[in-house]
């Protein structure tokens, strides 16, 4: 108990002001070590390579020094649309000959490099290619001196153009080796697998984009983040809620364990009687040392030709002591129509269909929602 208090008033103290209190969701101390080494390698590695291309000399600047912020957002905030790789190129070089080309035409030092900037982030936003550290490049592209001067509109591509390159180069080596996701995959919108005009079921409760519009509208700031991944956040957060409320029921509850399957030699005939006879929709396919090769159905049968080879589709699995509510998006894309319970062999321990995960979510509710009396039936009749 006393060490929770003291914990409790550690981080009260550094909450009051505010320090060392990262706003960002998901900026550890971790992460930001390891955007620390990707700068670190990502500017050396930049400055080496121009340095052995160009030359070393007064005549042209090794790297320039929007490069180092476009660092920061690339290794420390690599989902942010502002570190993609298009931002980071586009935004450099486009604000850069901007610059050069306010530097060509107004005289008045003050006005140009209020202009370069402003008019920067205009061609930015024209081009889809926002990022905070073309301001800095078309800065210096007014007032970067001699050198910048000399190279004229070479400057936006060499060194600009060229240093962003292969900073963008690097990031995505780099990321690719922390096991890491860039560039950032935006999320798809959700479309109908079943090509009608309705939203997919899952997204026909609960919130929609217009709540989400009107949400940020409502915040009057603009955020660095897409609308379609602040949708599939907040969906994570219903689906976190659920697993929190009901997550008590784990898939080897719900289950069915008594599993028809079939296997990959199987005639495409077989395997559709088995799926009438058993009035089921999804049949584990397993090789021949028994473990889970895919899954077939209905719909793959309808689109193979007579005599071609079983089509075998990648299976949707889960583990027996997963909770079973964590289910629900995949039983609800309306591709899905059953996921397969495995264990650490990969062998078939039991199915889930959605008519299991109907049953239980039904169960679930009548549970934590108690159906009220009809008239005249009070307790004790």
């Amino acid at each position: 108990m006393a060490a929770s208090k003291h914990d409790a008033r550690k981080t009260g103290f550094w909450s009051k002001y505010r320090l060392f209190v990262p706003i960002l969701a998901g900026a550890t101390l971790k992460e930001r070590l390891i955007g620390c080494v990707g700068a670190l390698i990502g500017i050396c590695l930049t400055g080496l390579v121009c340095g052995l291309a160009m030359g070393e000399g007064p005549h042209l600047p090794l790297i320039v020094a929007p490069v180092g912020a476009s660092a920061v957002l690339l290794f420390a905030v690599p989902a942010s649309p502002l570190a993609q790789p298009w931002s980071i190129v586009g935004g450099n070089t486009i604000s850069a000959l901007v610059g050069v080309t306010v530097a060509a035409l107004v005289t008045d030092p003050a006005l140009a490099i209020g202009l370069a900037v402003a008019l920067a982030i205009l061609a930015m936003s024209l081009t889809r290619s926002l990022h905070p550290p073309g301001g800095a490049a078309a800065l210096t592209a007014v007032i970067g001196g001699a050198a910048v001067t000399r190279a004229g509109f070479w400057f936006p591509l060499v060194p600009v153009a060229v240093n962003s390159l292969l900073l963008v180069g690097v990031g995505m080596l780099f990321h690719r080796l922390s096991r890491r996701q860039y560039p950032h995959r935006q999320t798809v919108a959700p479309v109908n697998a079943h090509r009608t005009a309705d939203p997919p079921a899952a997204f026909r409760v609960g919130f929609n984009t217009a709540d989400i519009d009107a949400a940020v509208a409502s915040l009057n700031e603009t955020l660095d983040i897409s609308r379609a991944d602040l949708d599939a956040l907040l969906r994570q957060v219903e689906l976190q809620s659920l697993l929190r409320q009901h997550g008590e029921l784990t898939c080897a509850d719900v289950m069915s364990r008594d599993v028809v399957t079939t296997v990959p030699d199987a005639s495409a005939e077989t395997v559709r009687g088995l799926l009438l006879a058993h009035d089921i929709r999804t049949l584990p396919v397993l090789d021949g040392e028994g473990r889970l090769a895919g899954t077939v159905g209905l719909r793959e049968l309808a689109a193979a030709a007579p005599d071609a080879r079983l089509p075998v589709s990648q299976a949707a699995t889960a583990k027996a002591g997963d909770p079973a509510i964590g289910l629900v998006p995949r039983l609800t894309d309306g591709t899905i129509h059953a996921v397969v319970v495995t264990d650490g062999d990969n062998r078939v321990v039991g199915i889930i269909s959605q008519t299991d995960l109907l049953a239980m979510l039904a169960k679930s509710l009548s549970e934590t929602r108690p159906i009220p009396m009809m008239a005249g039936h009070g307790q004790g009749i």
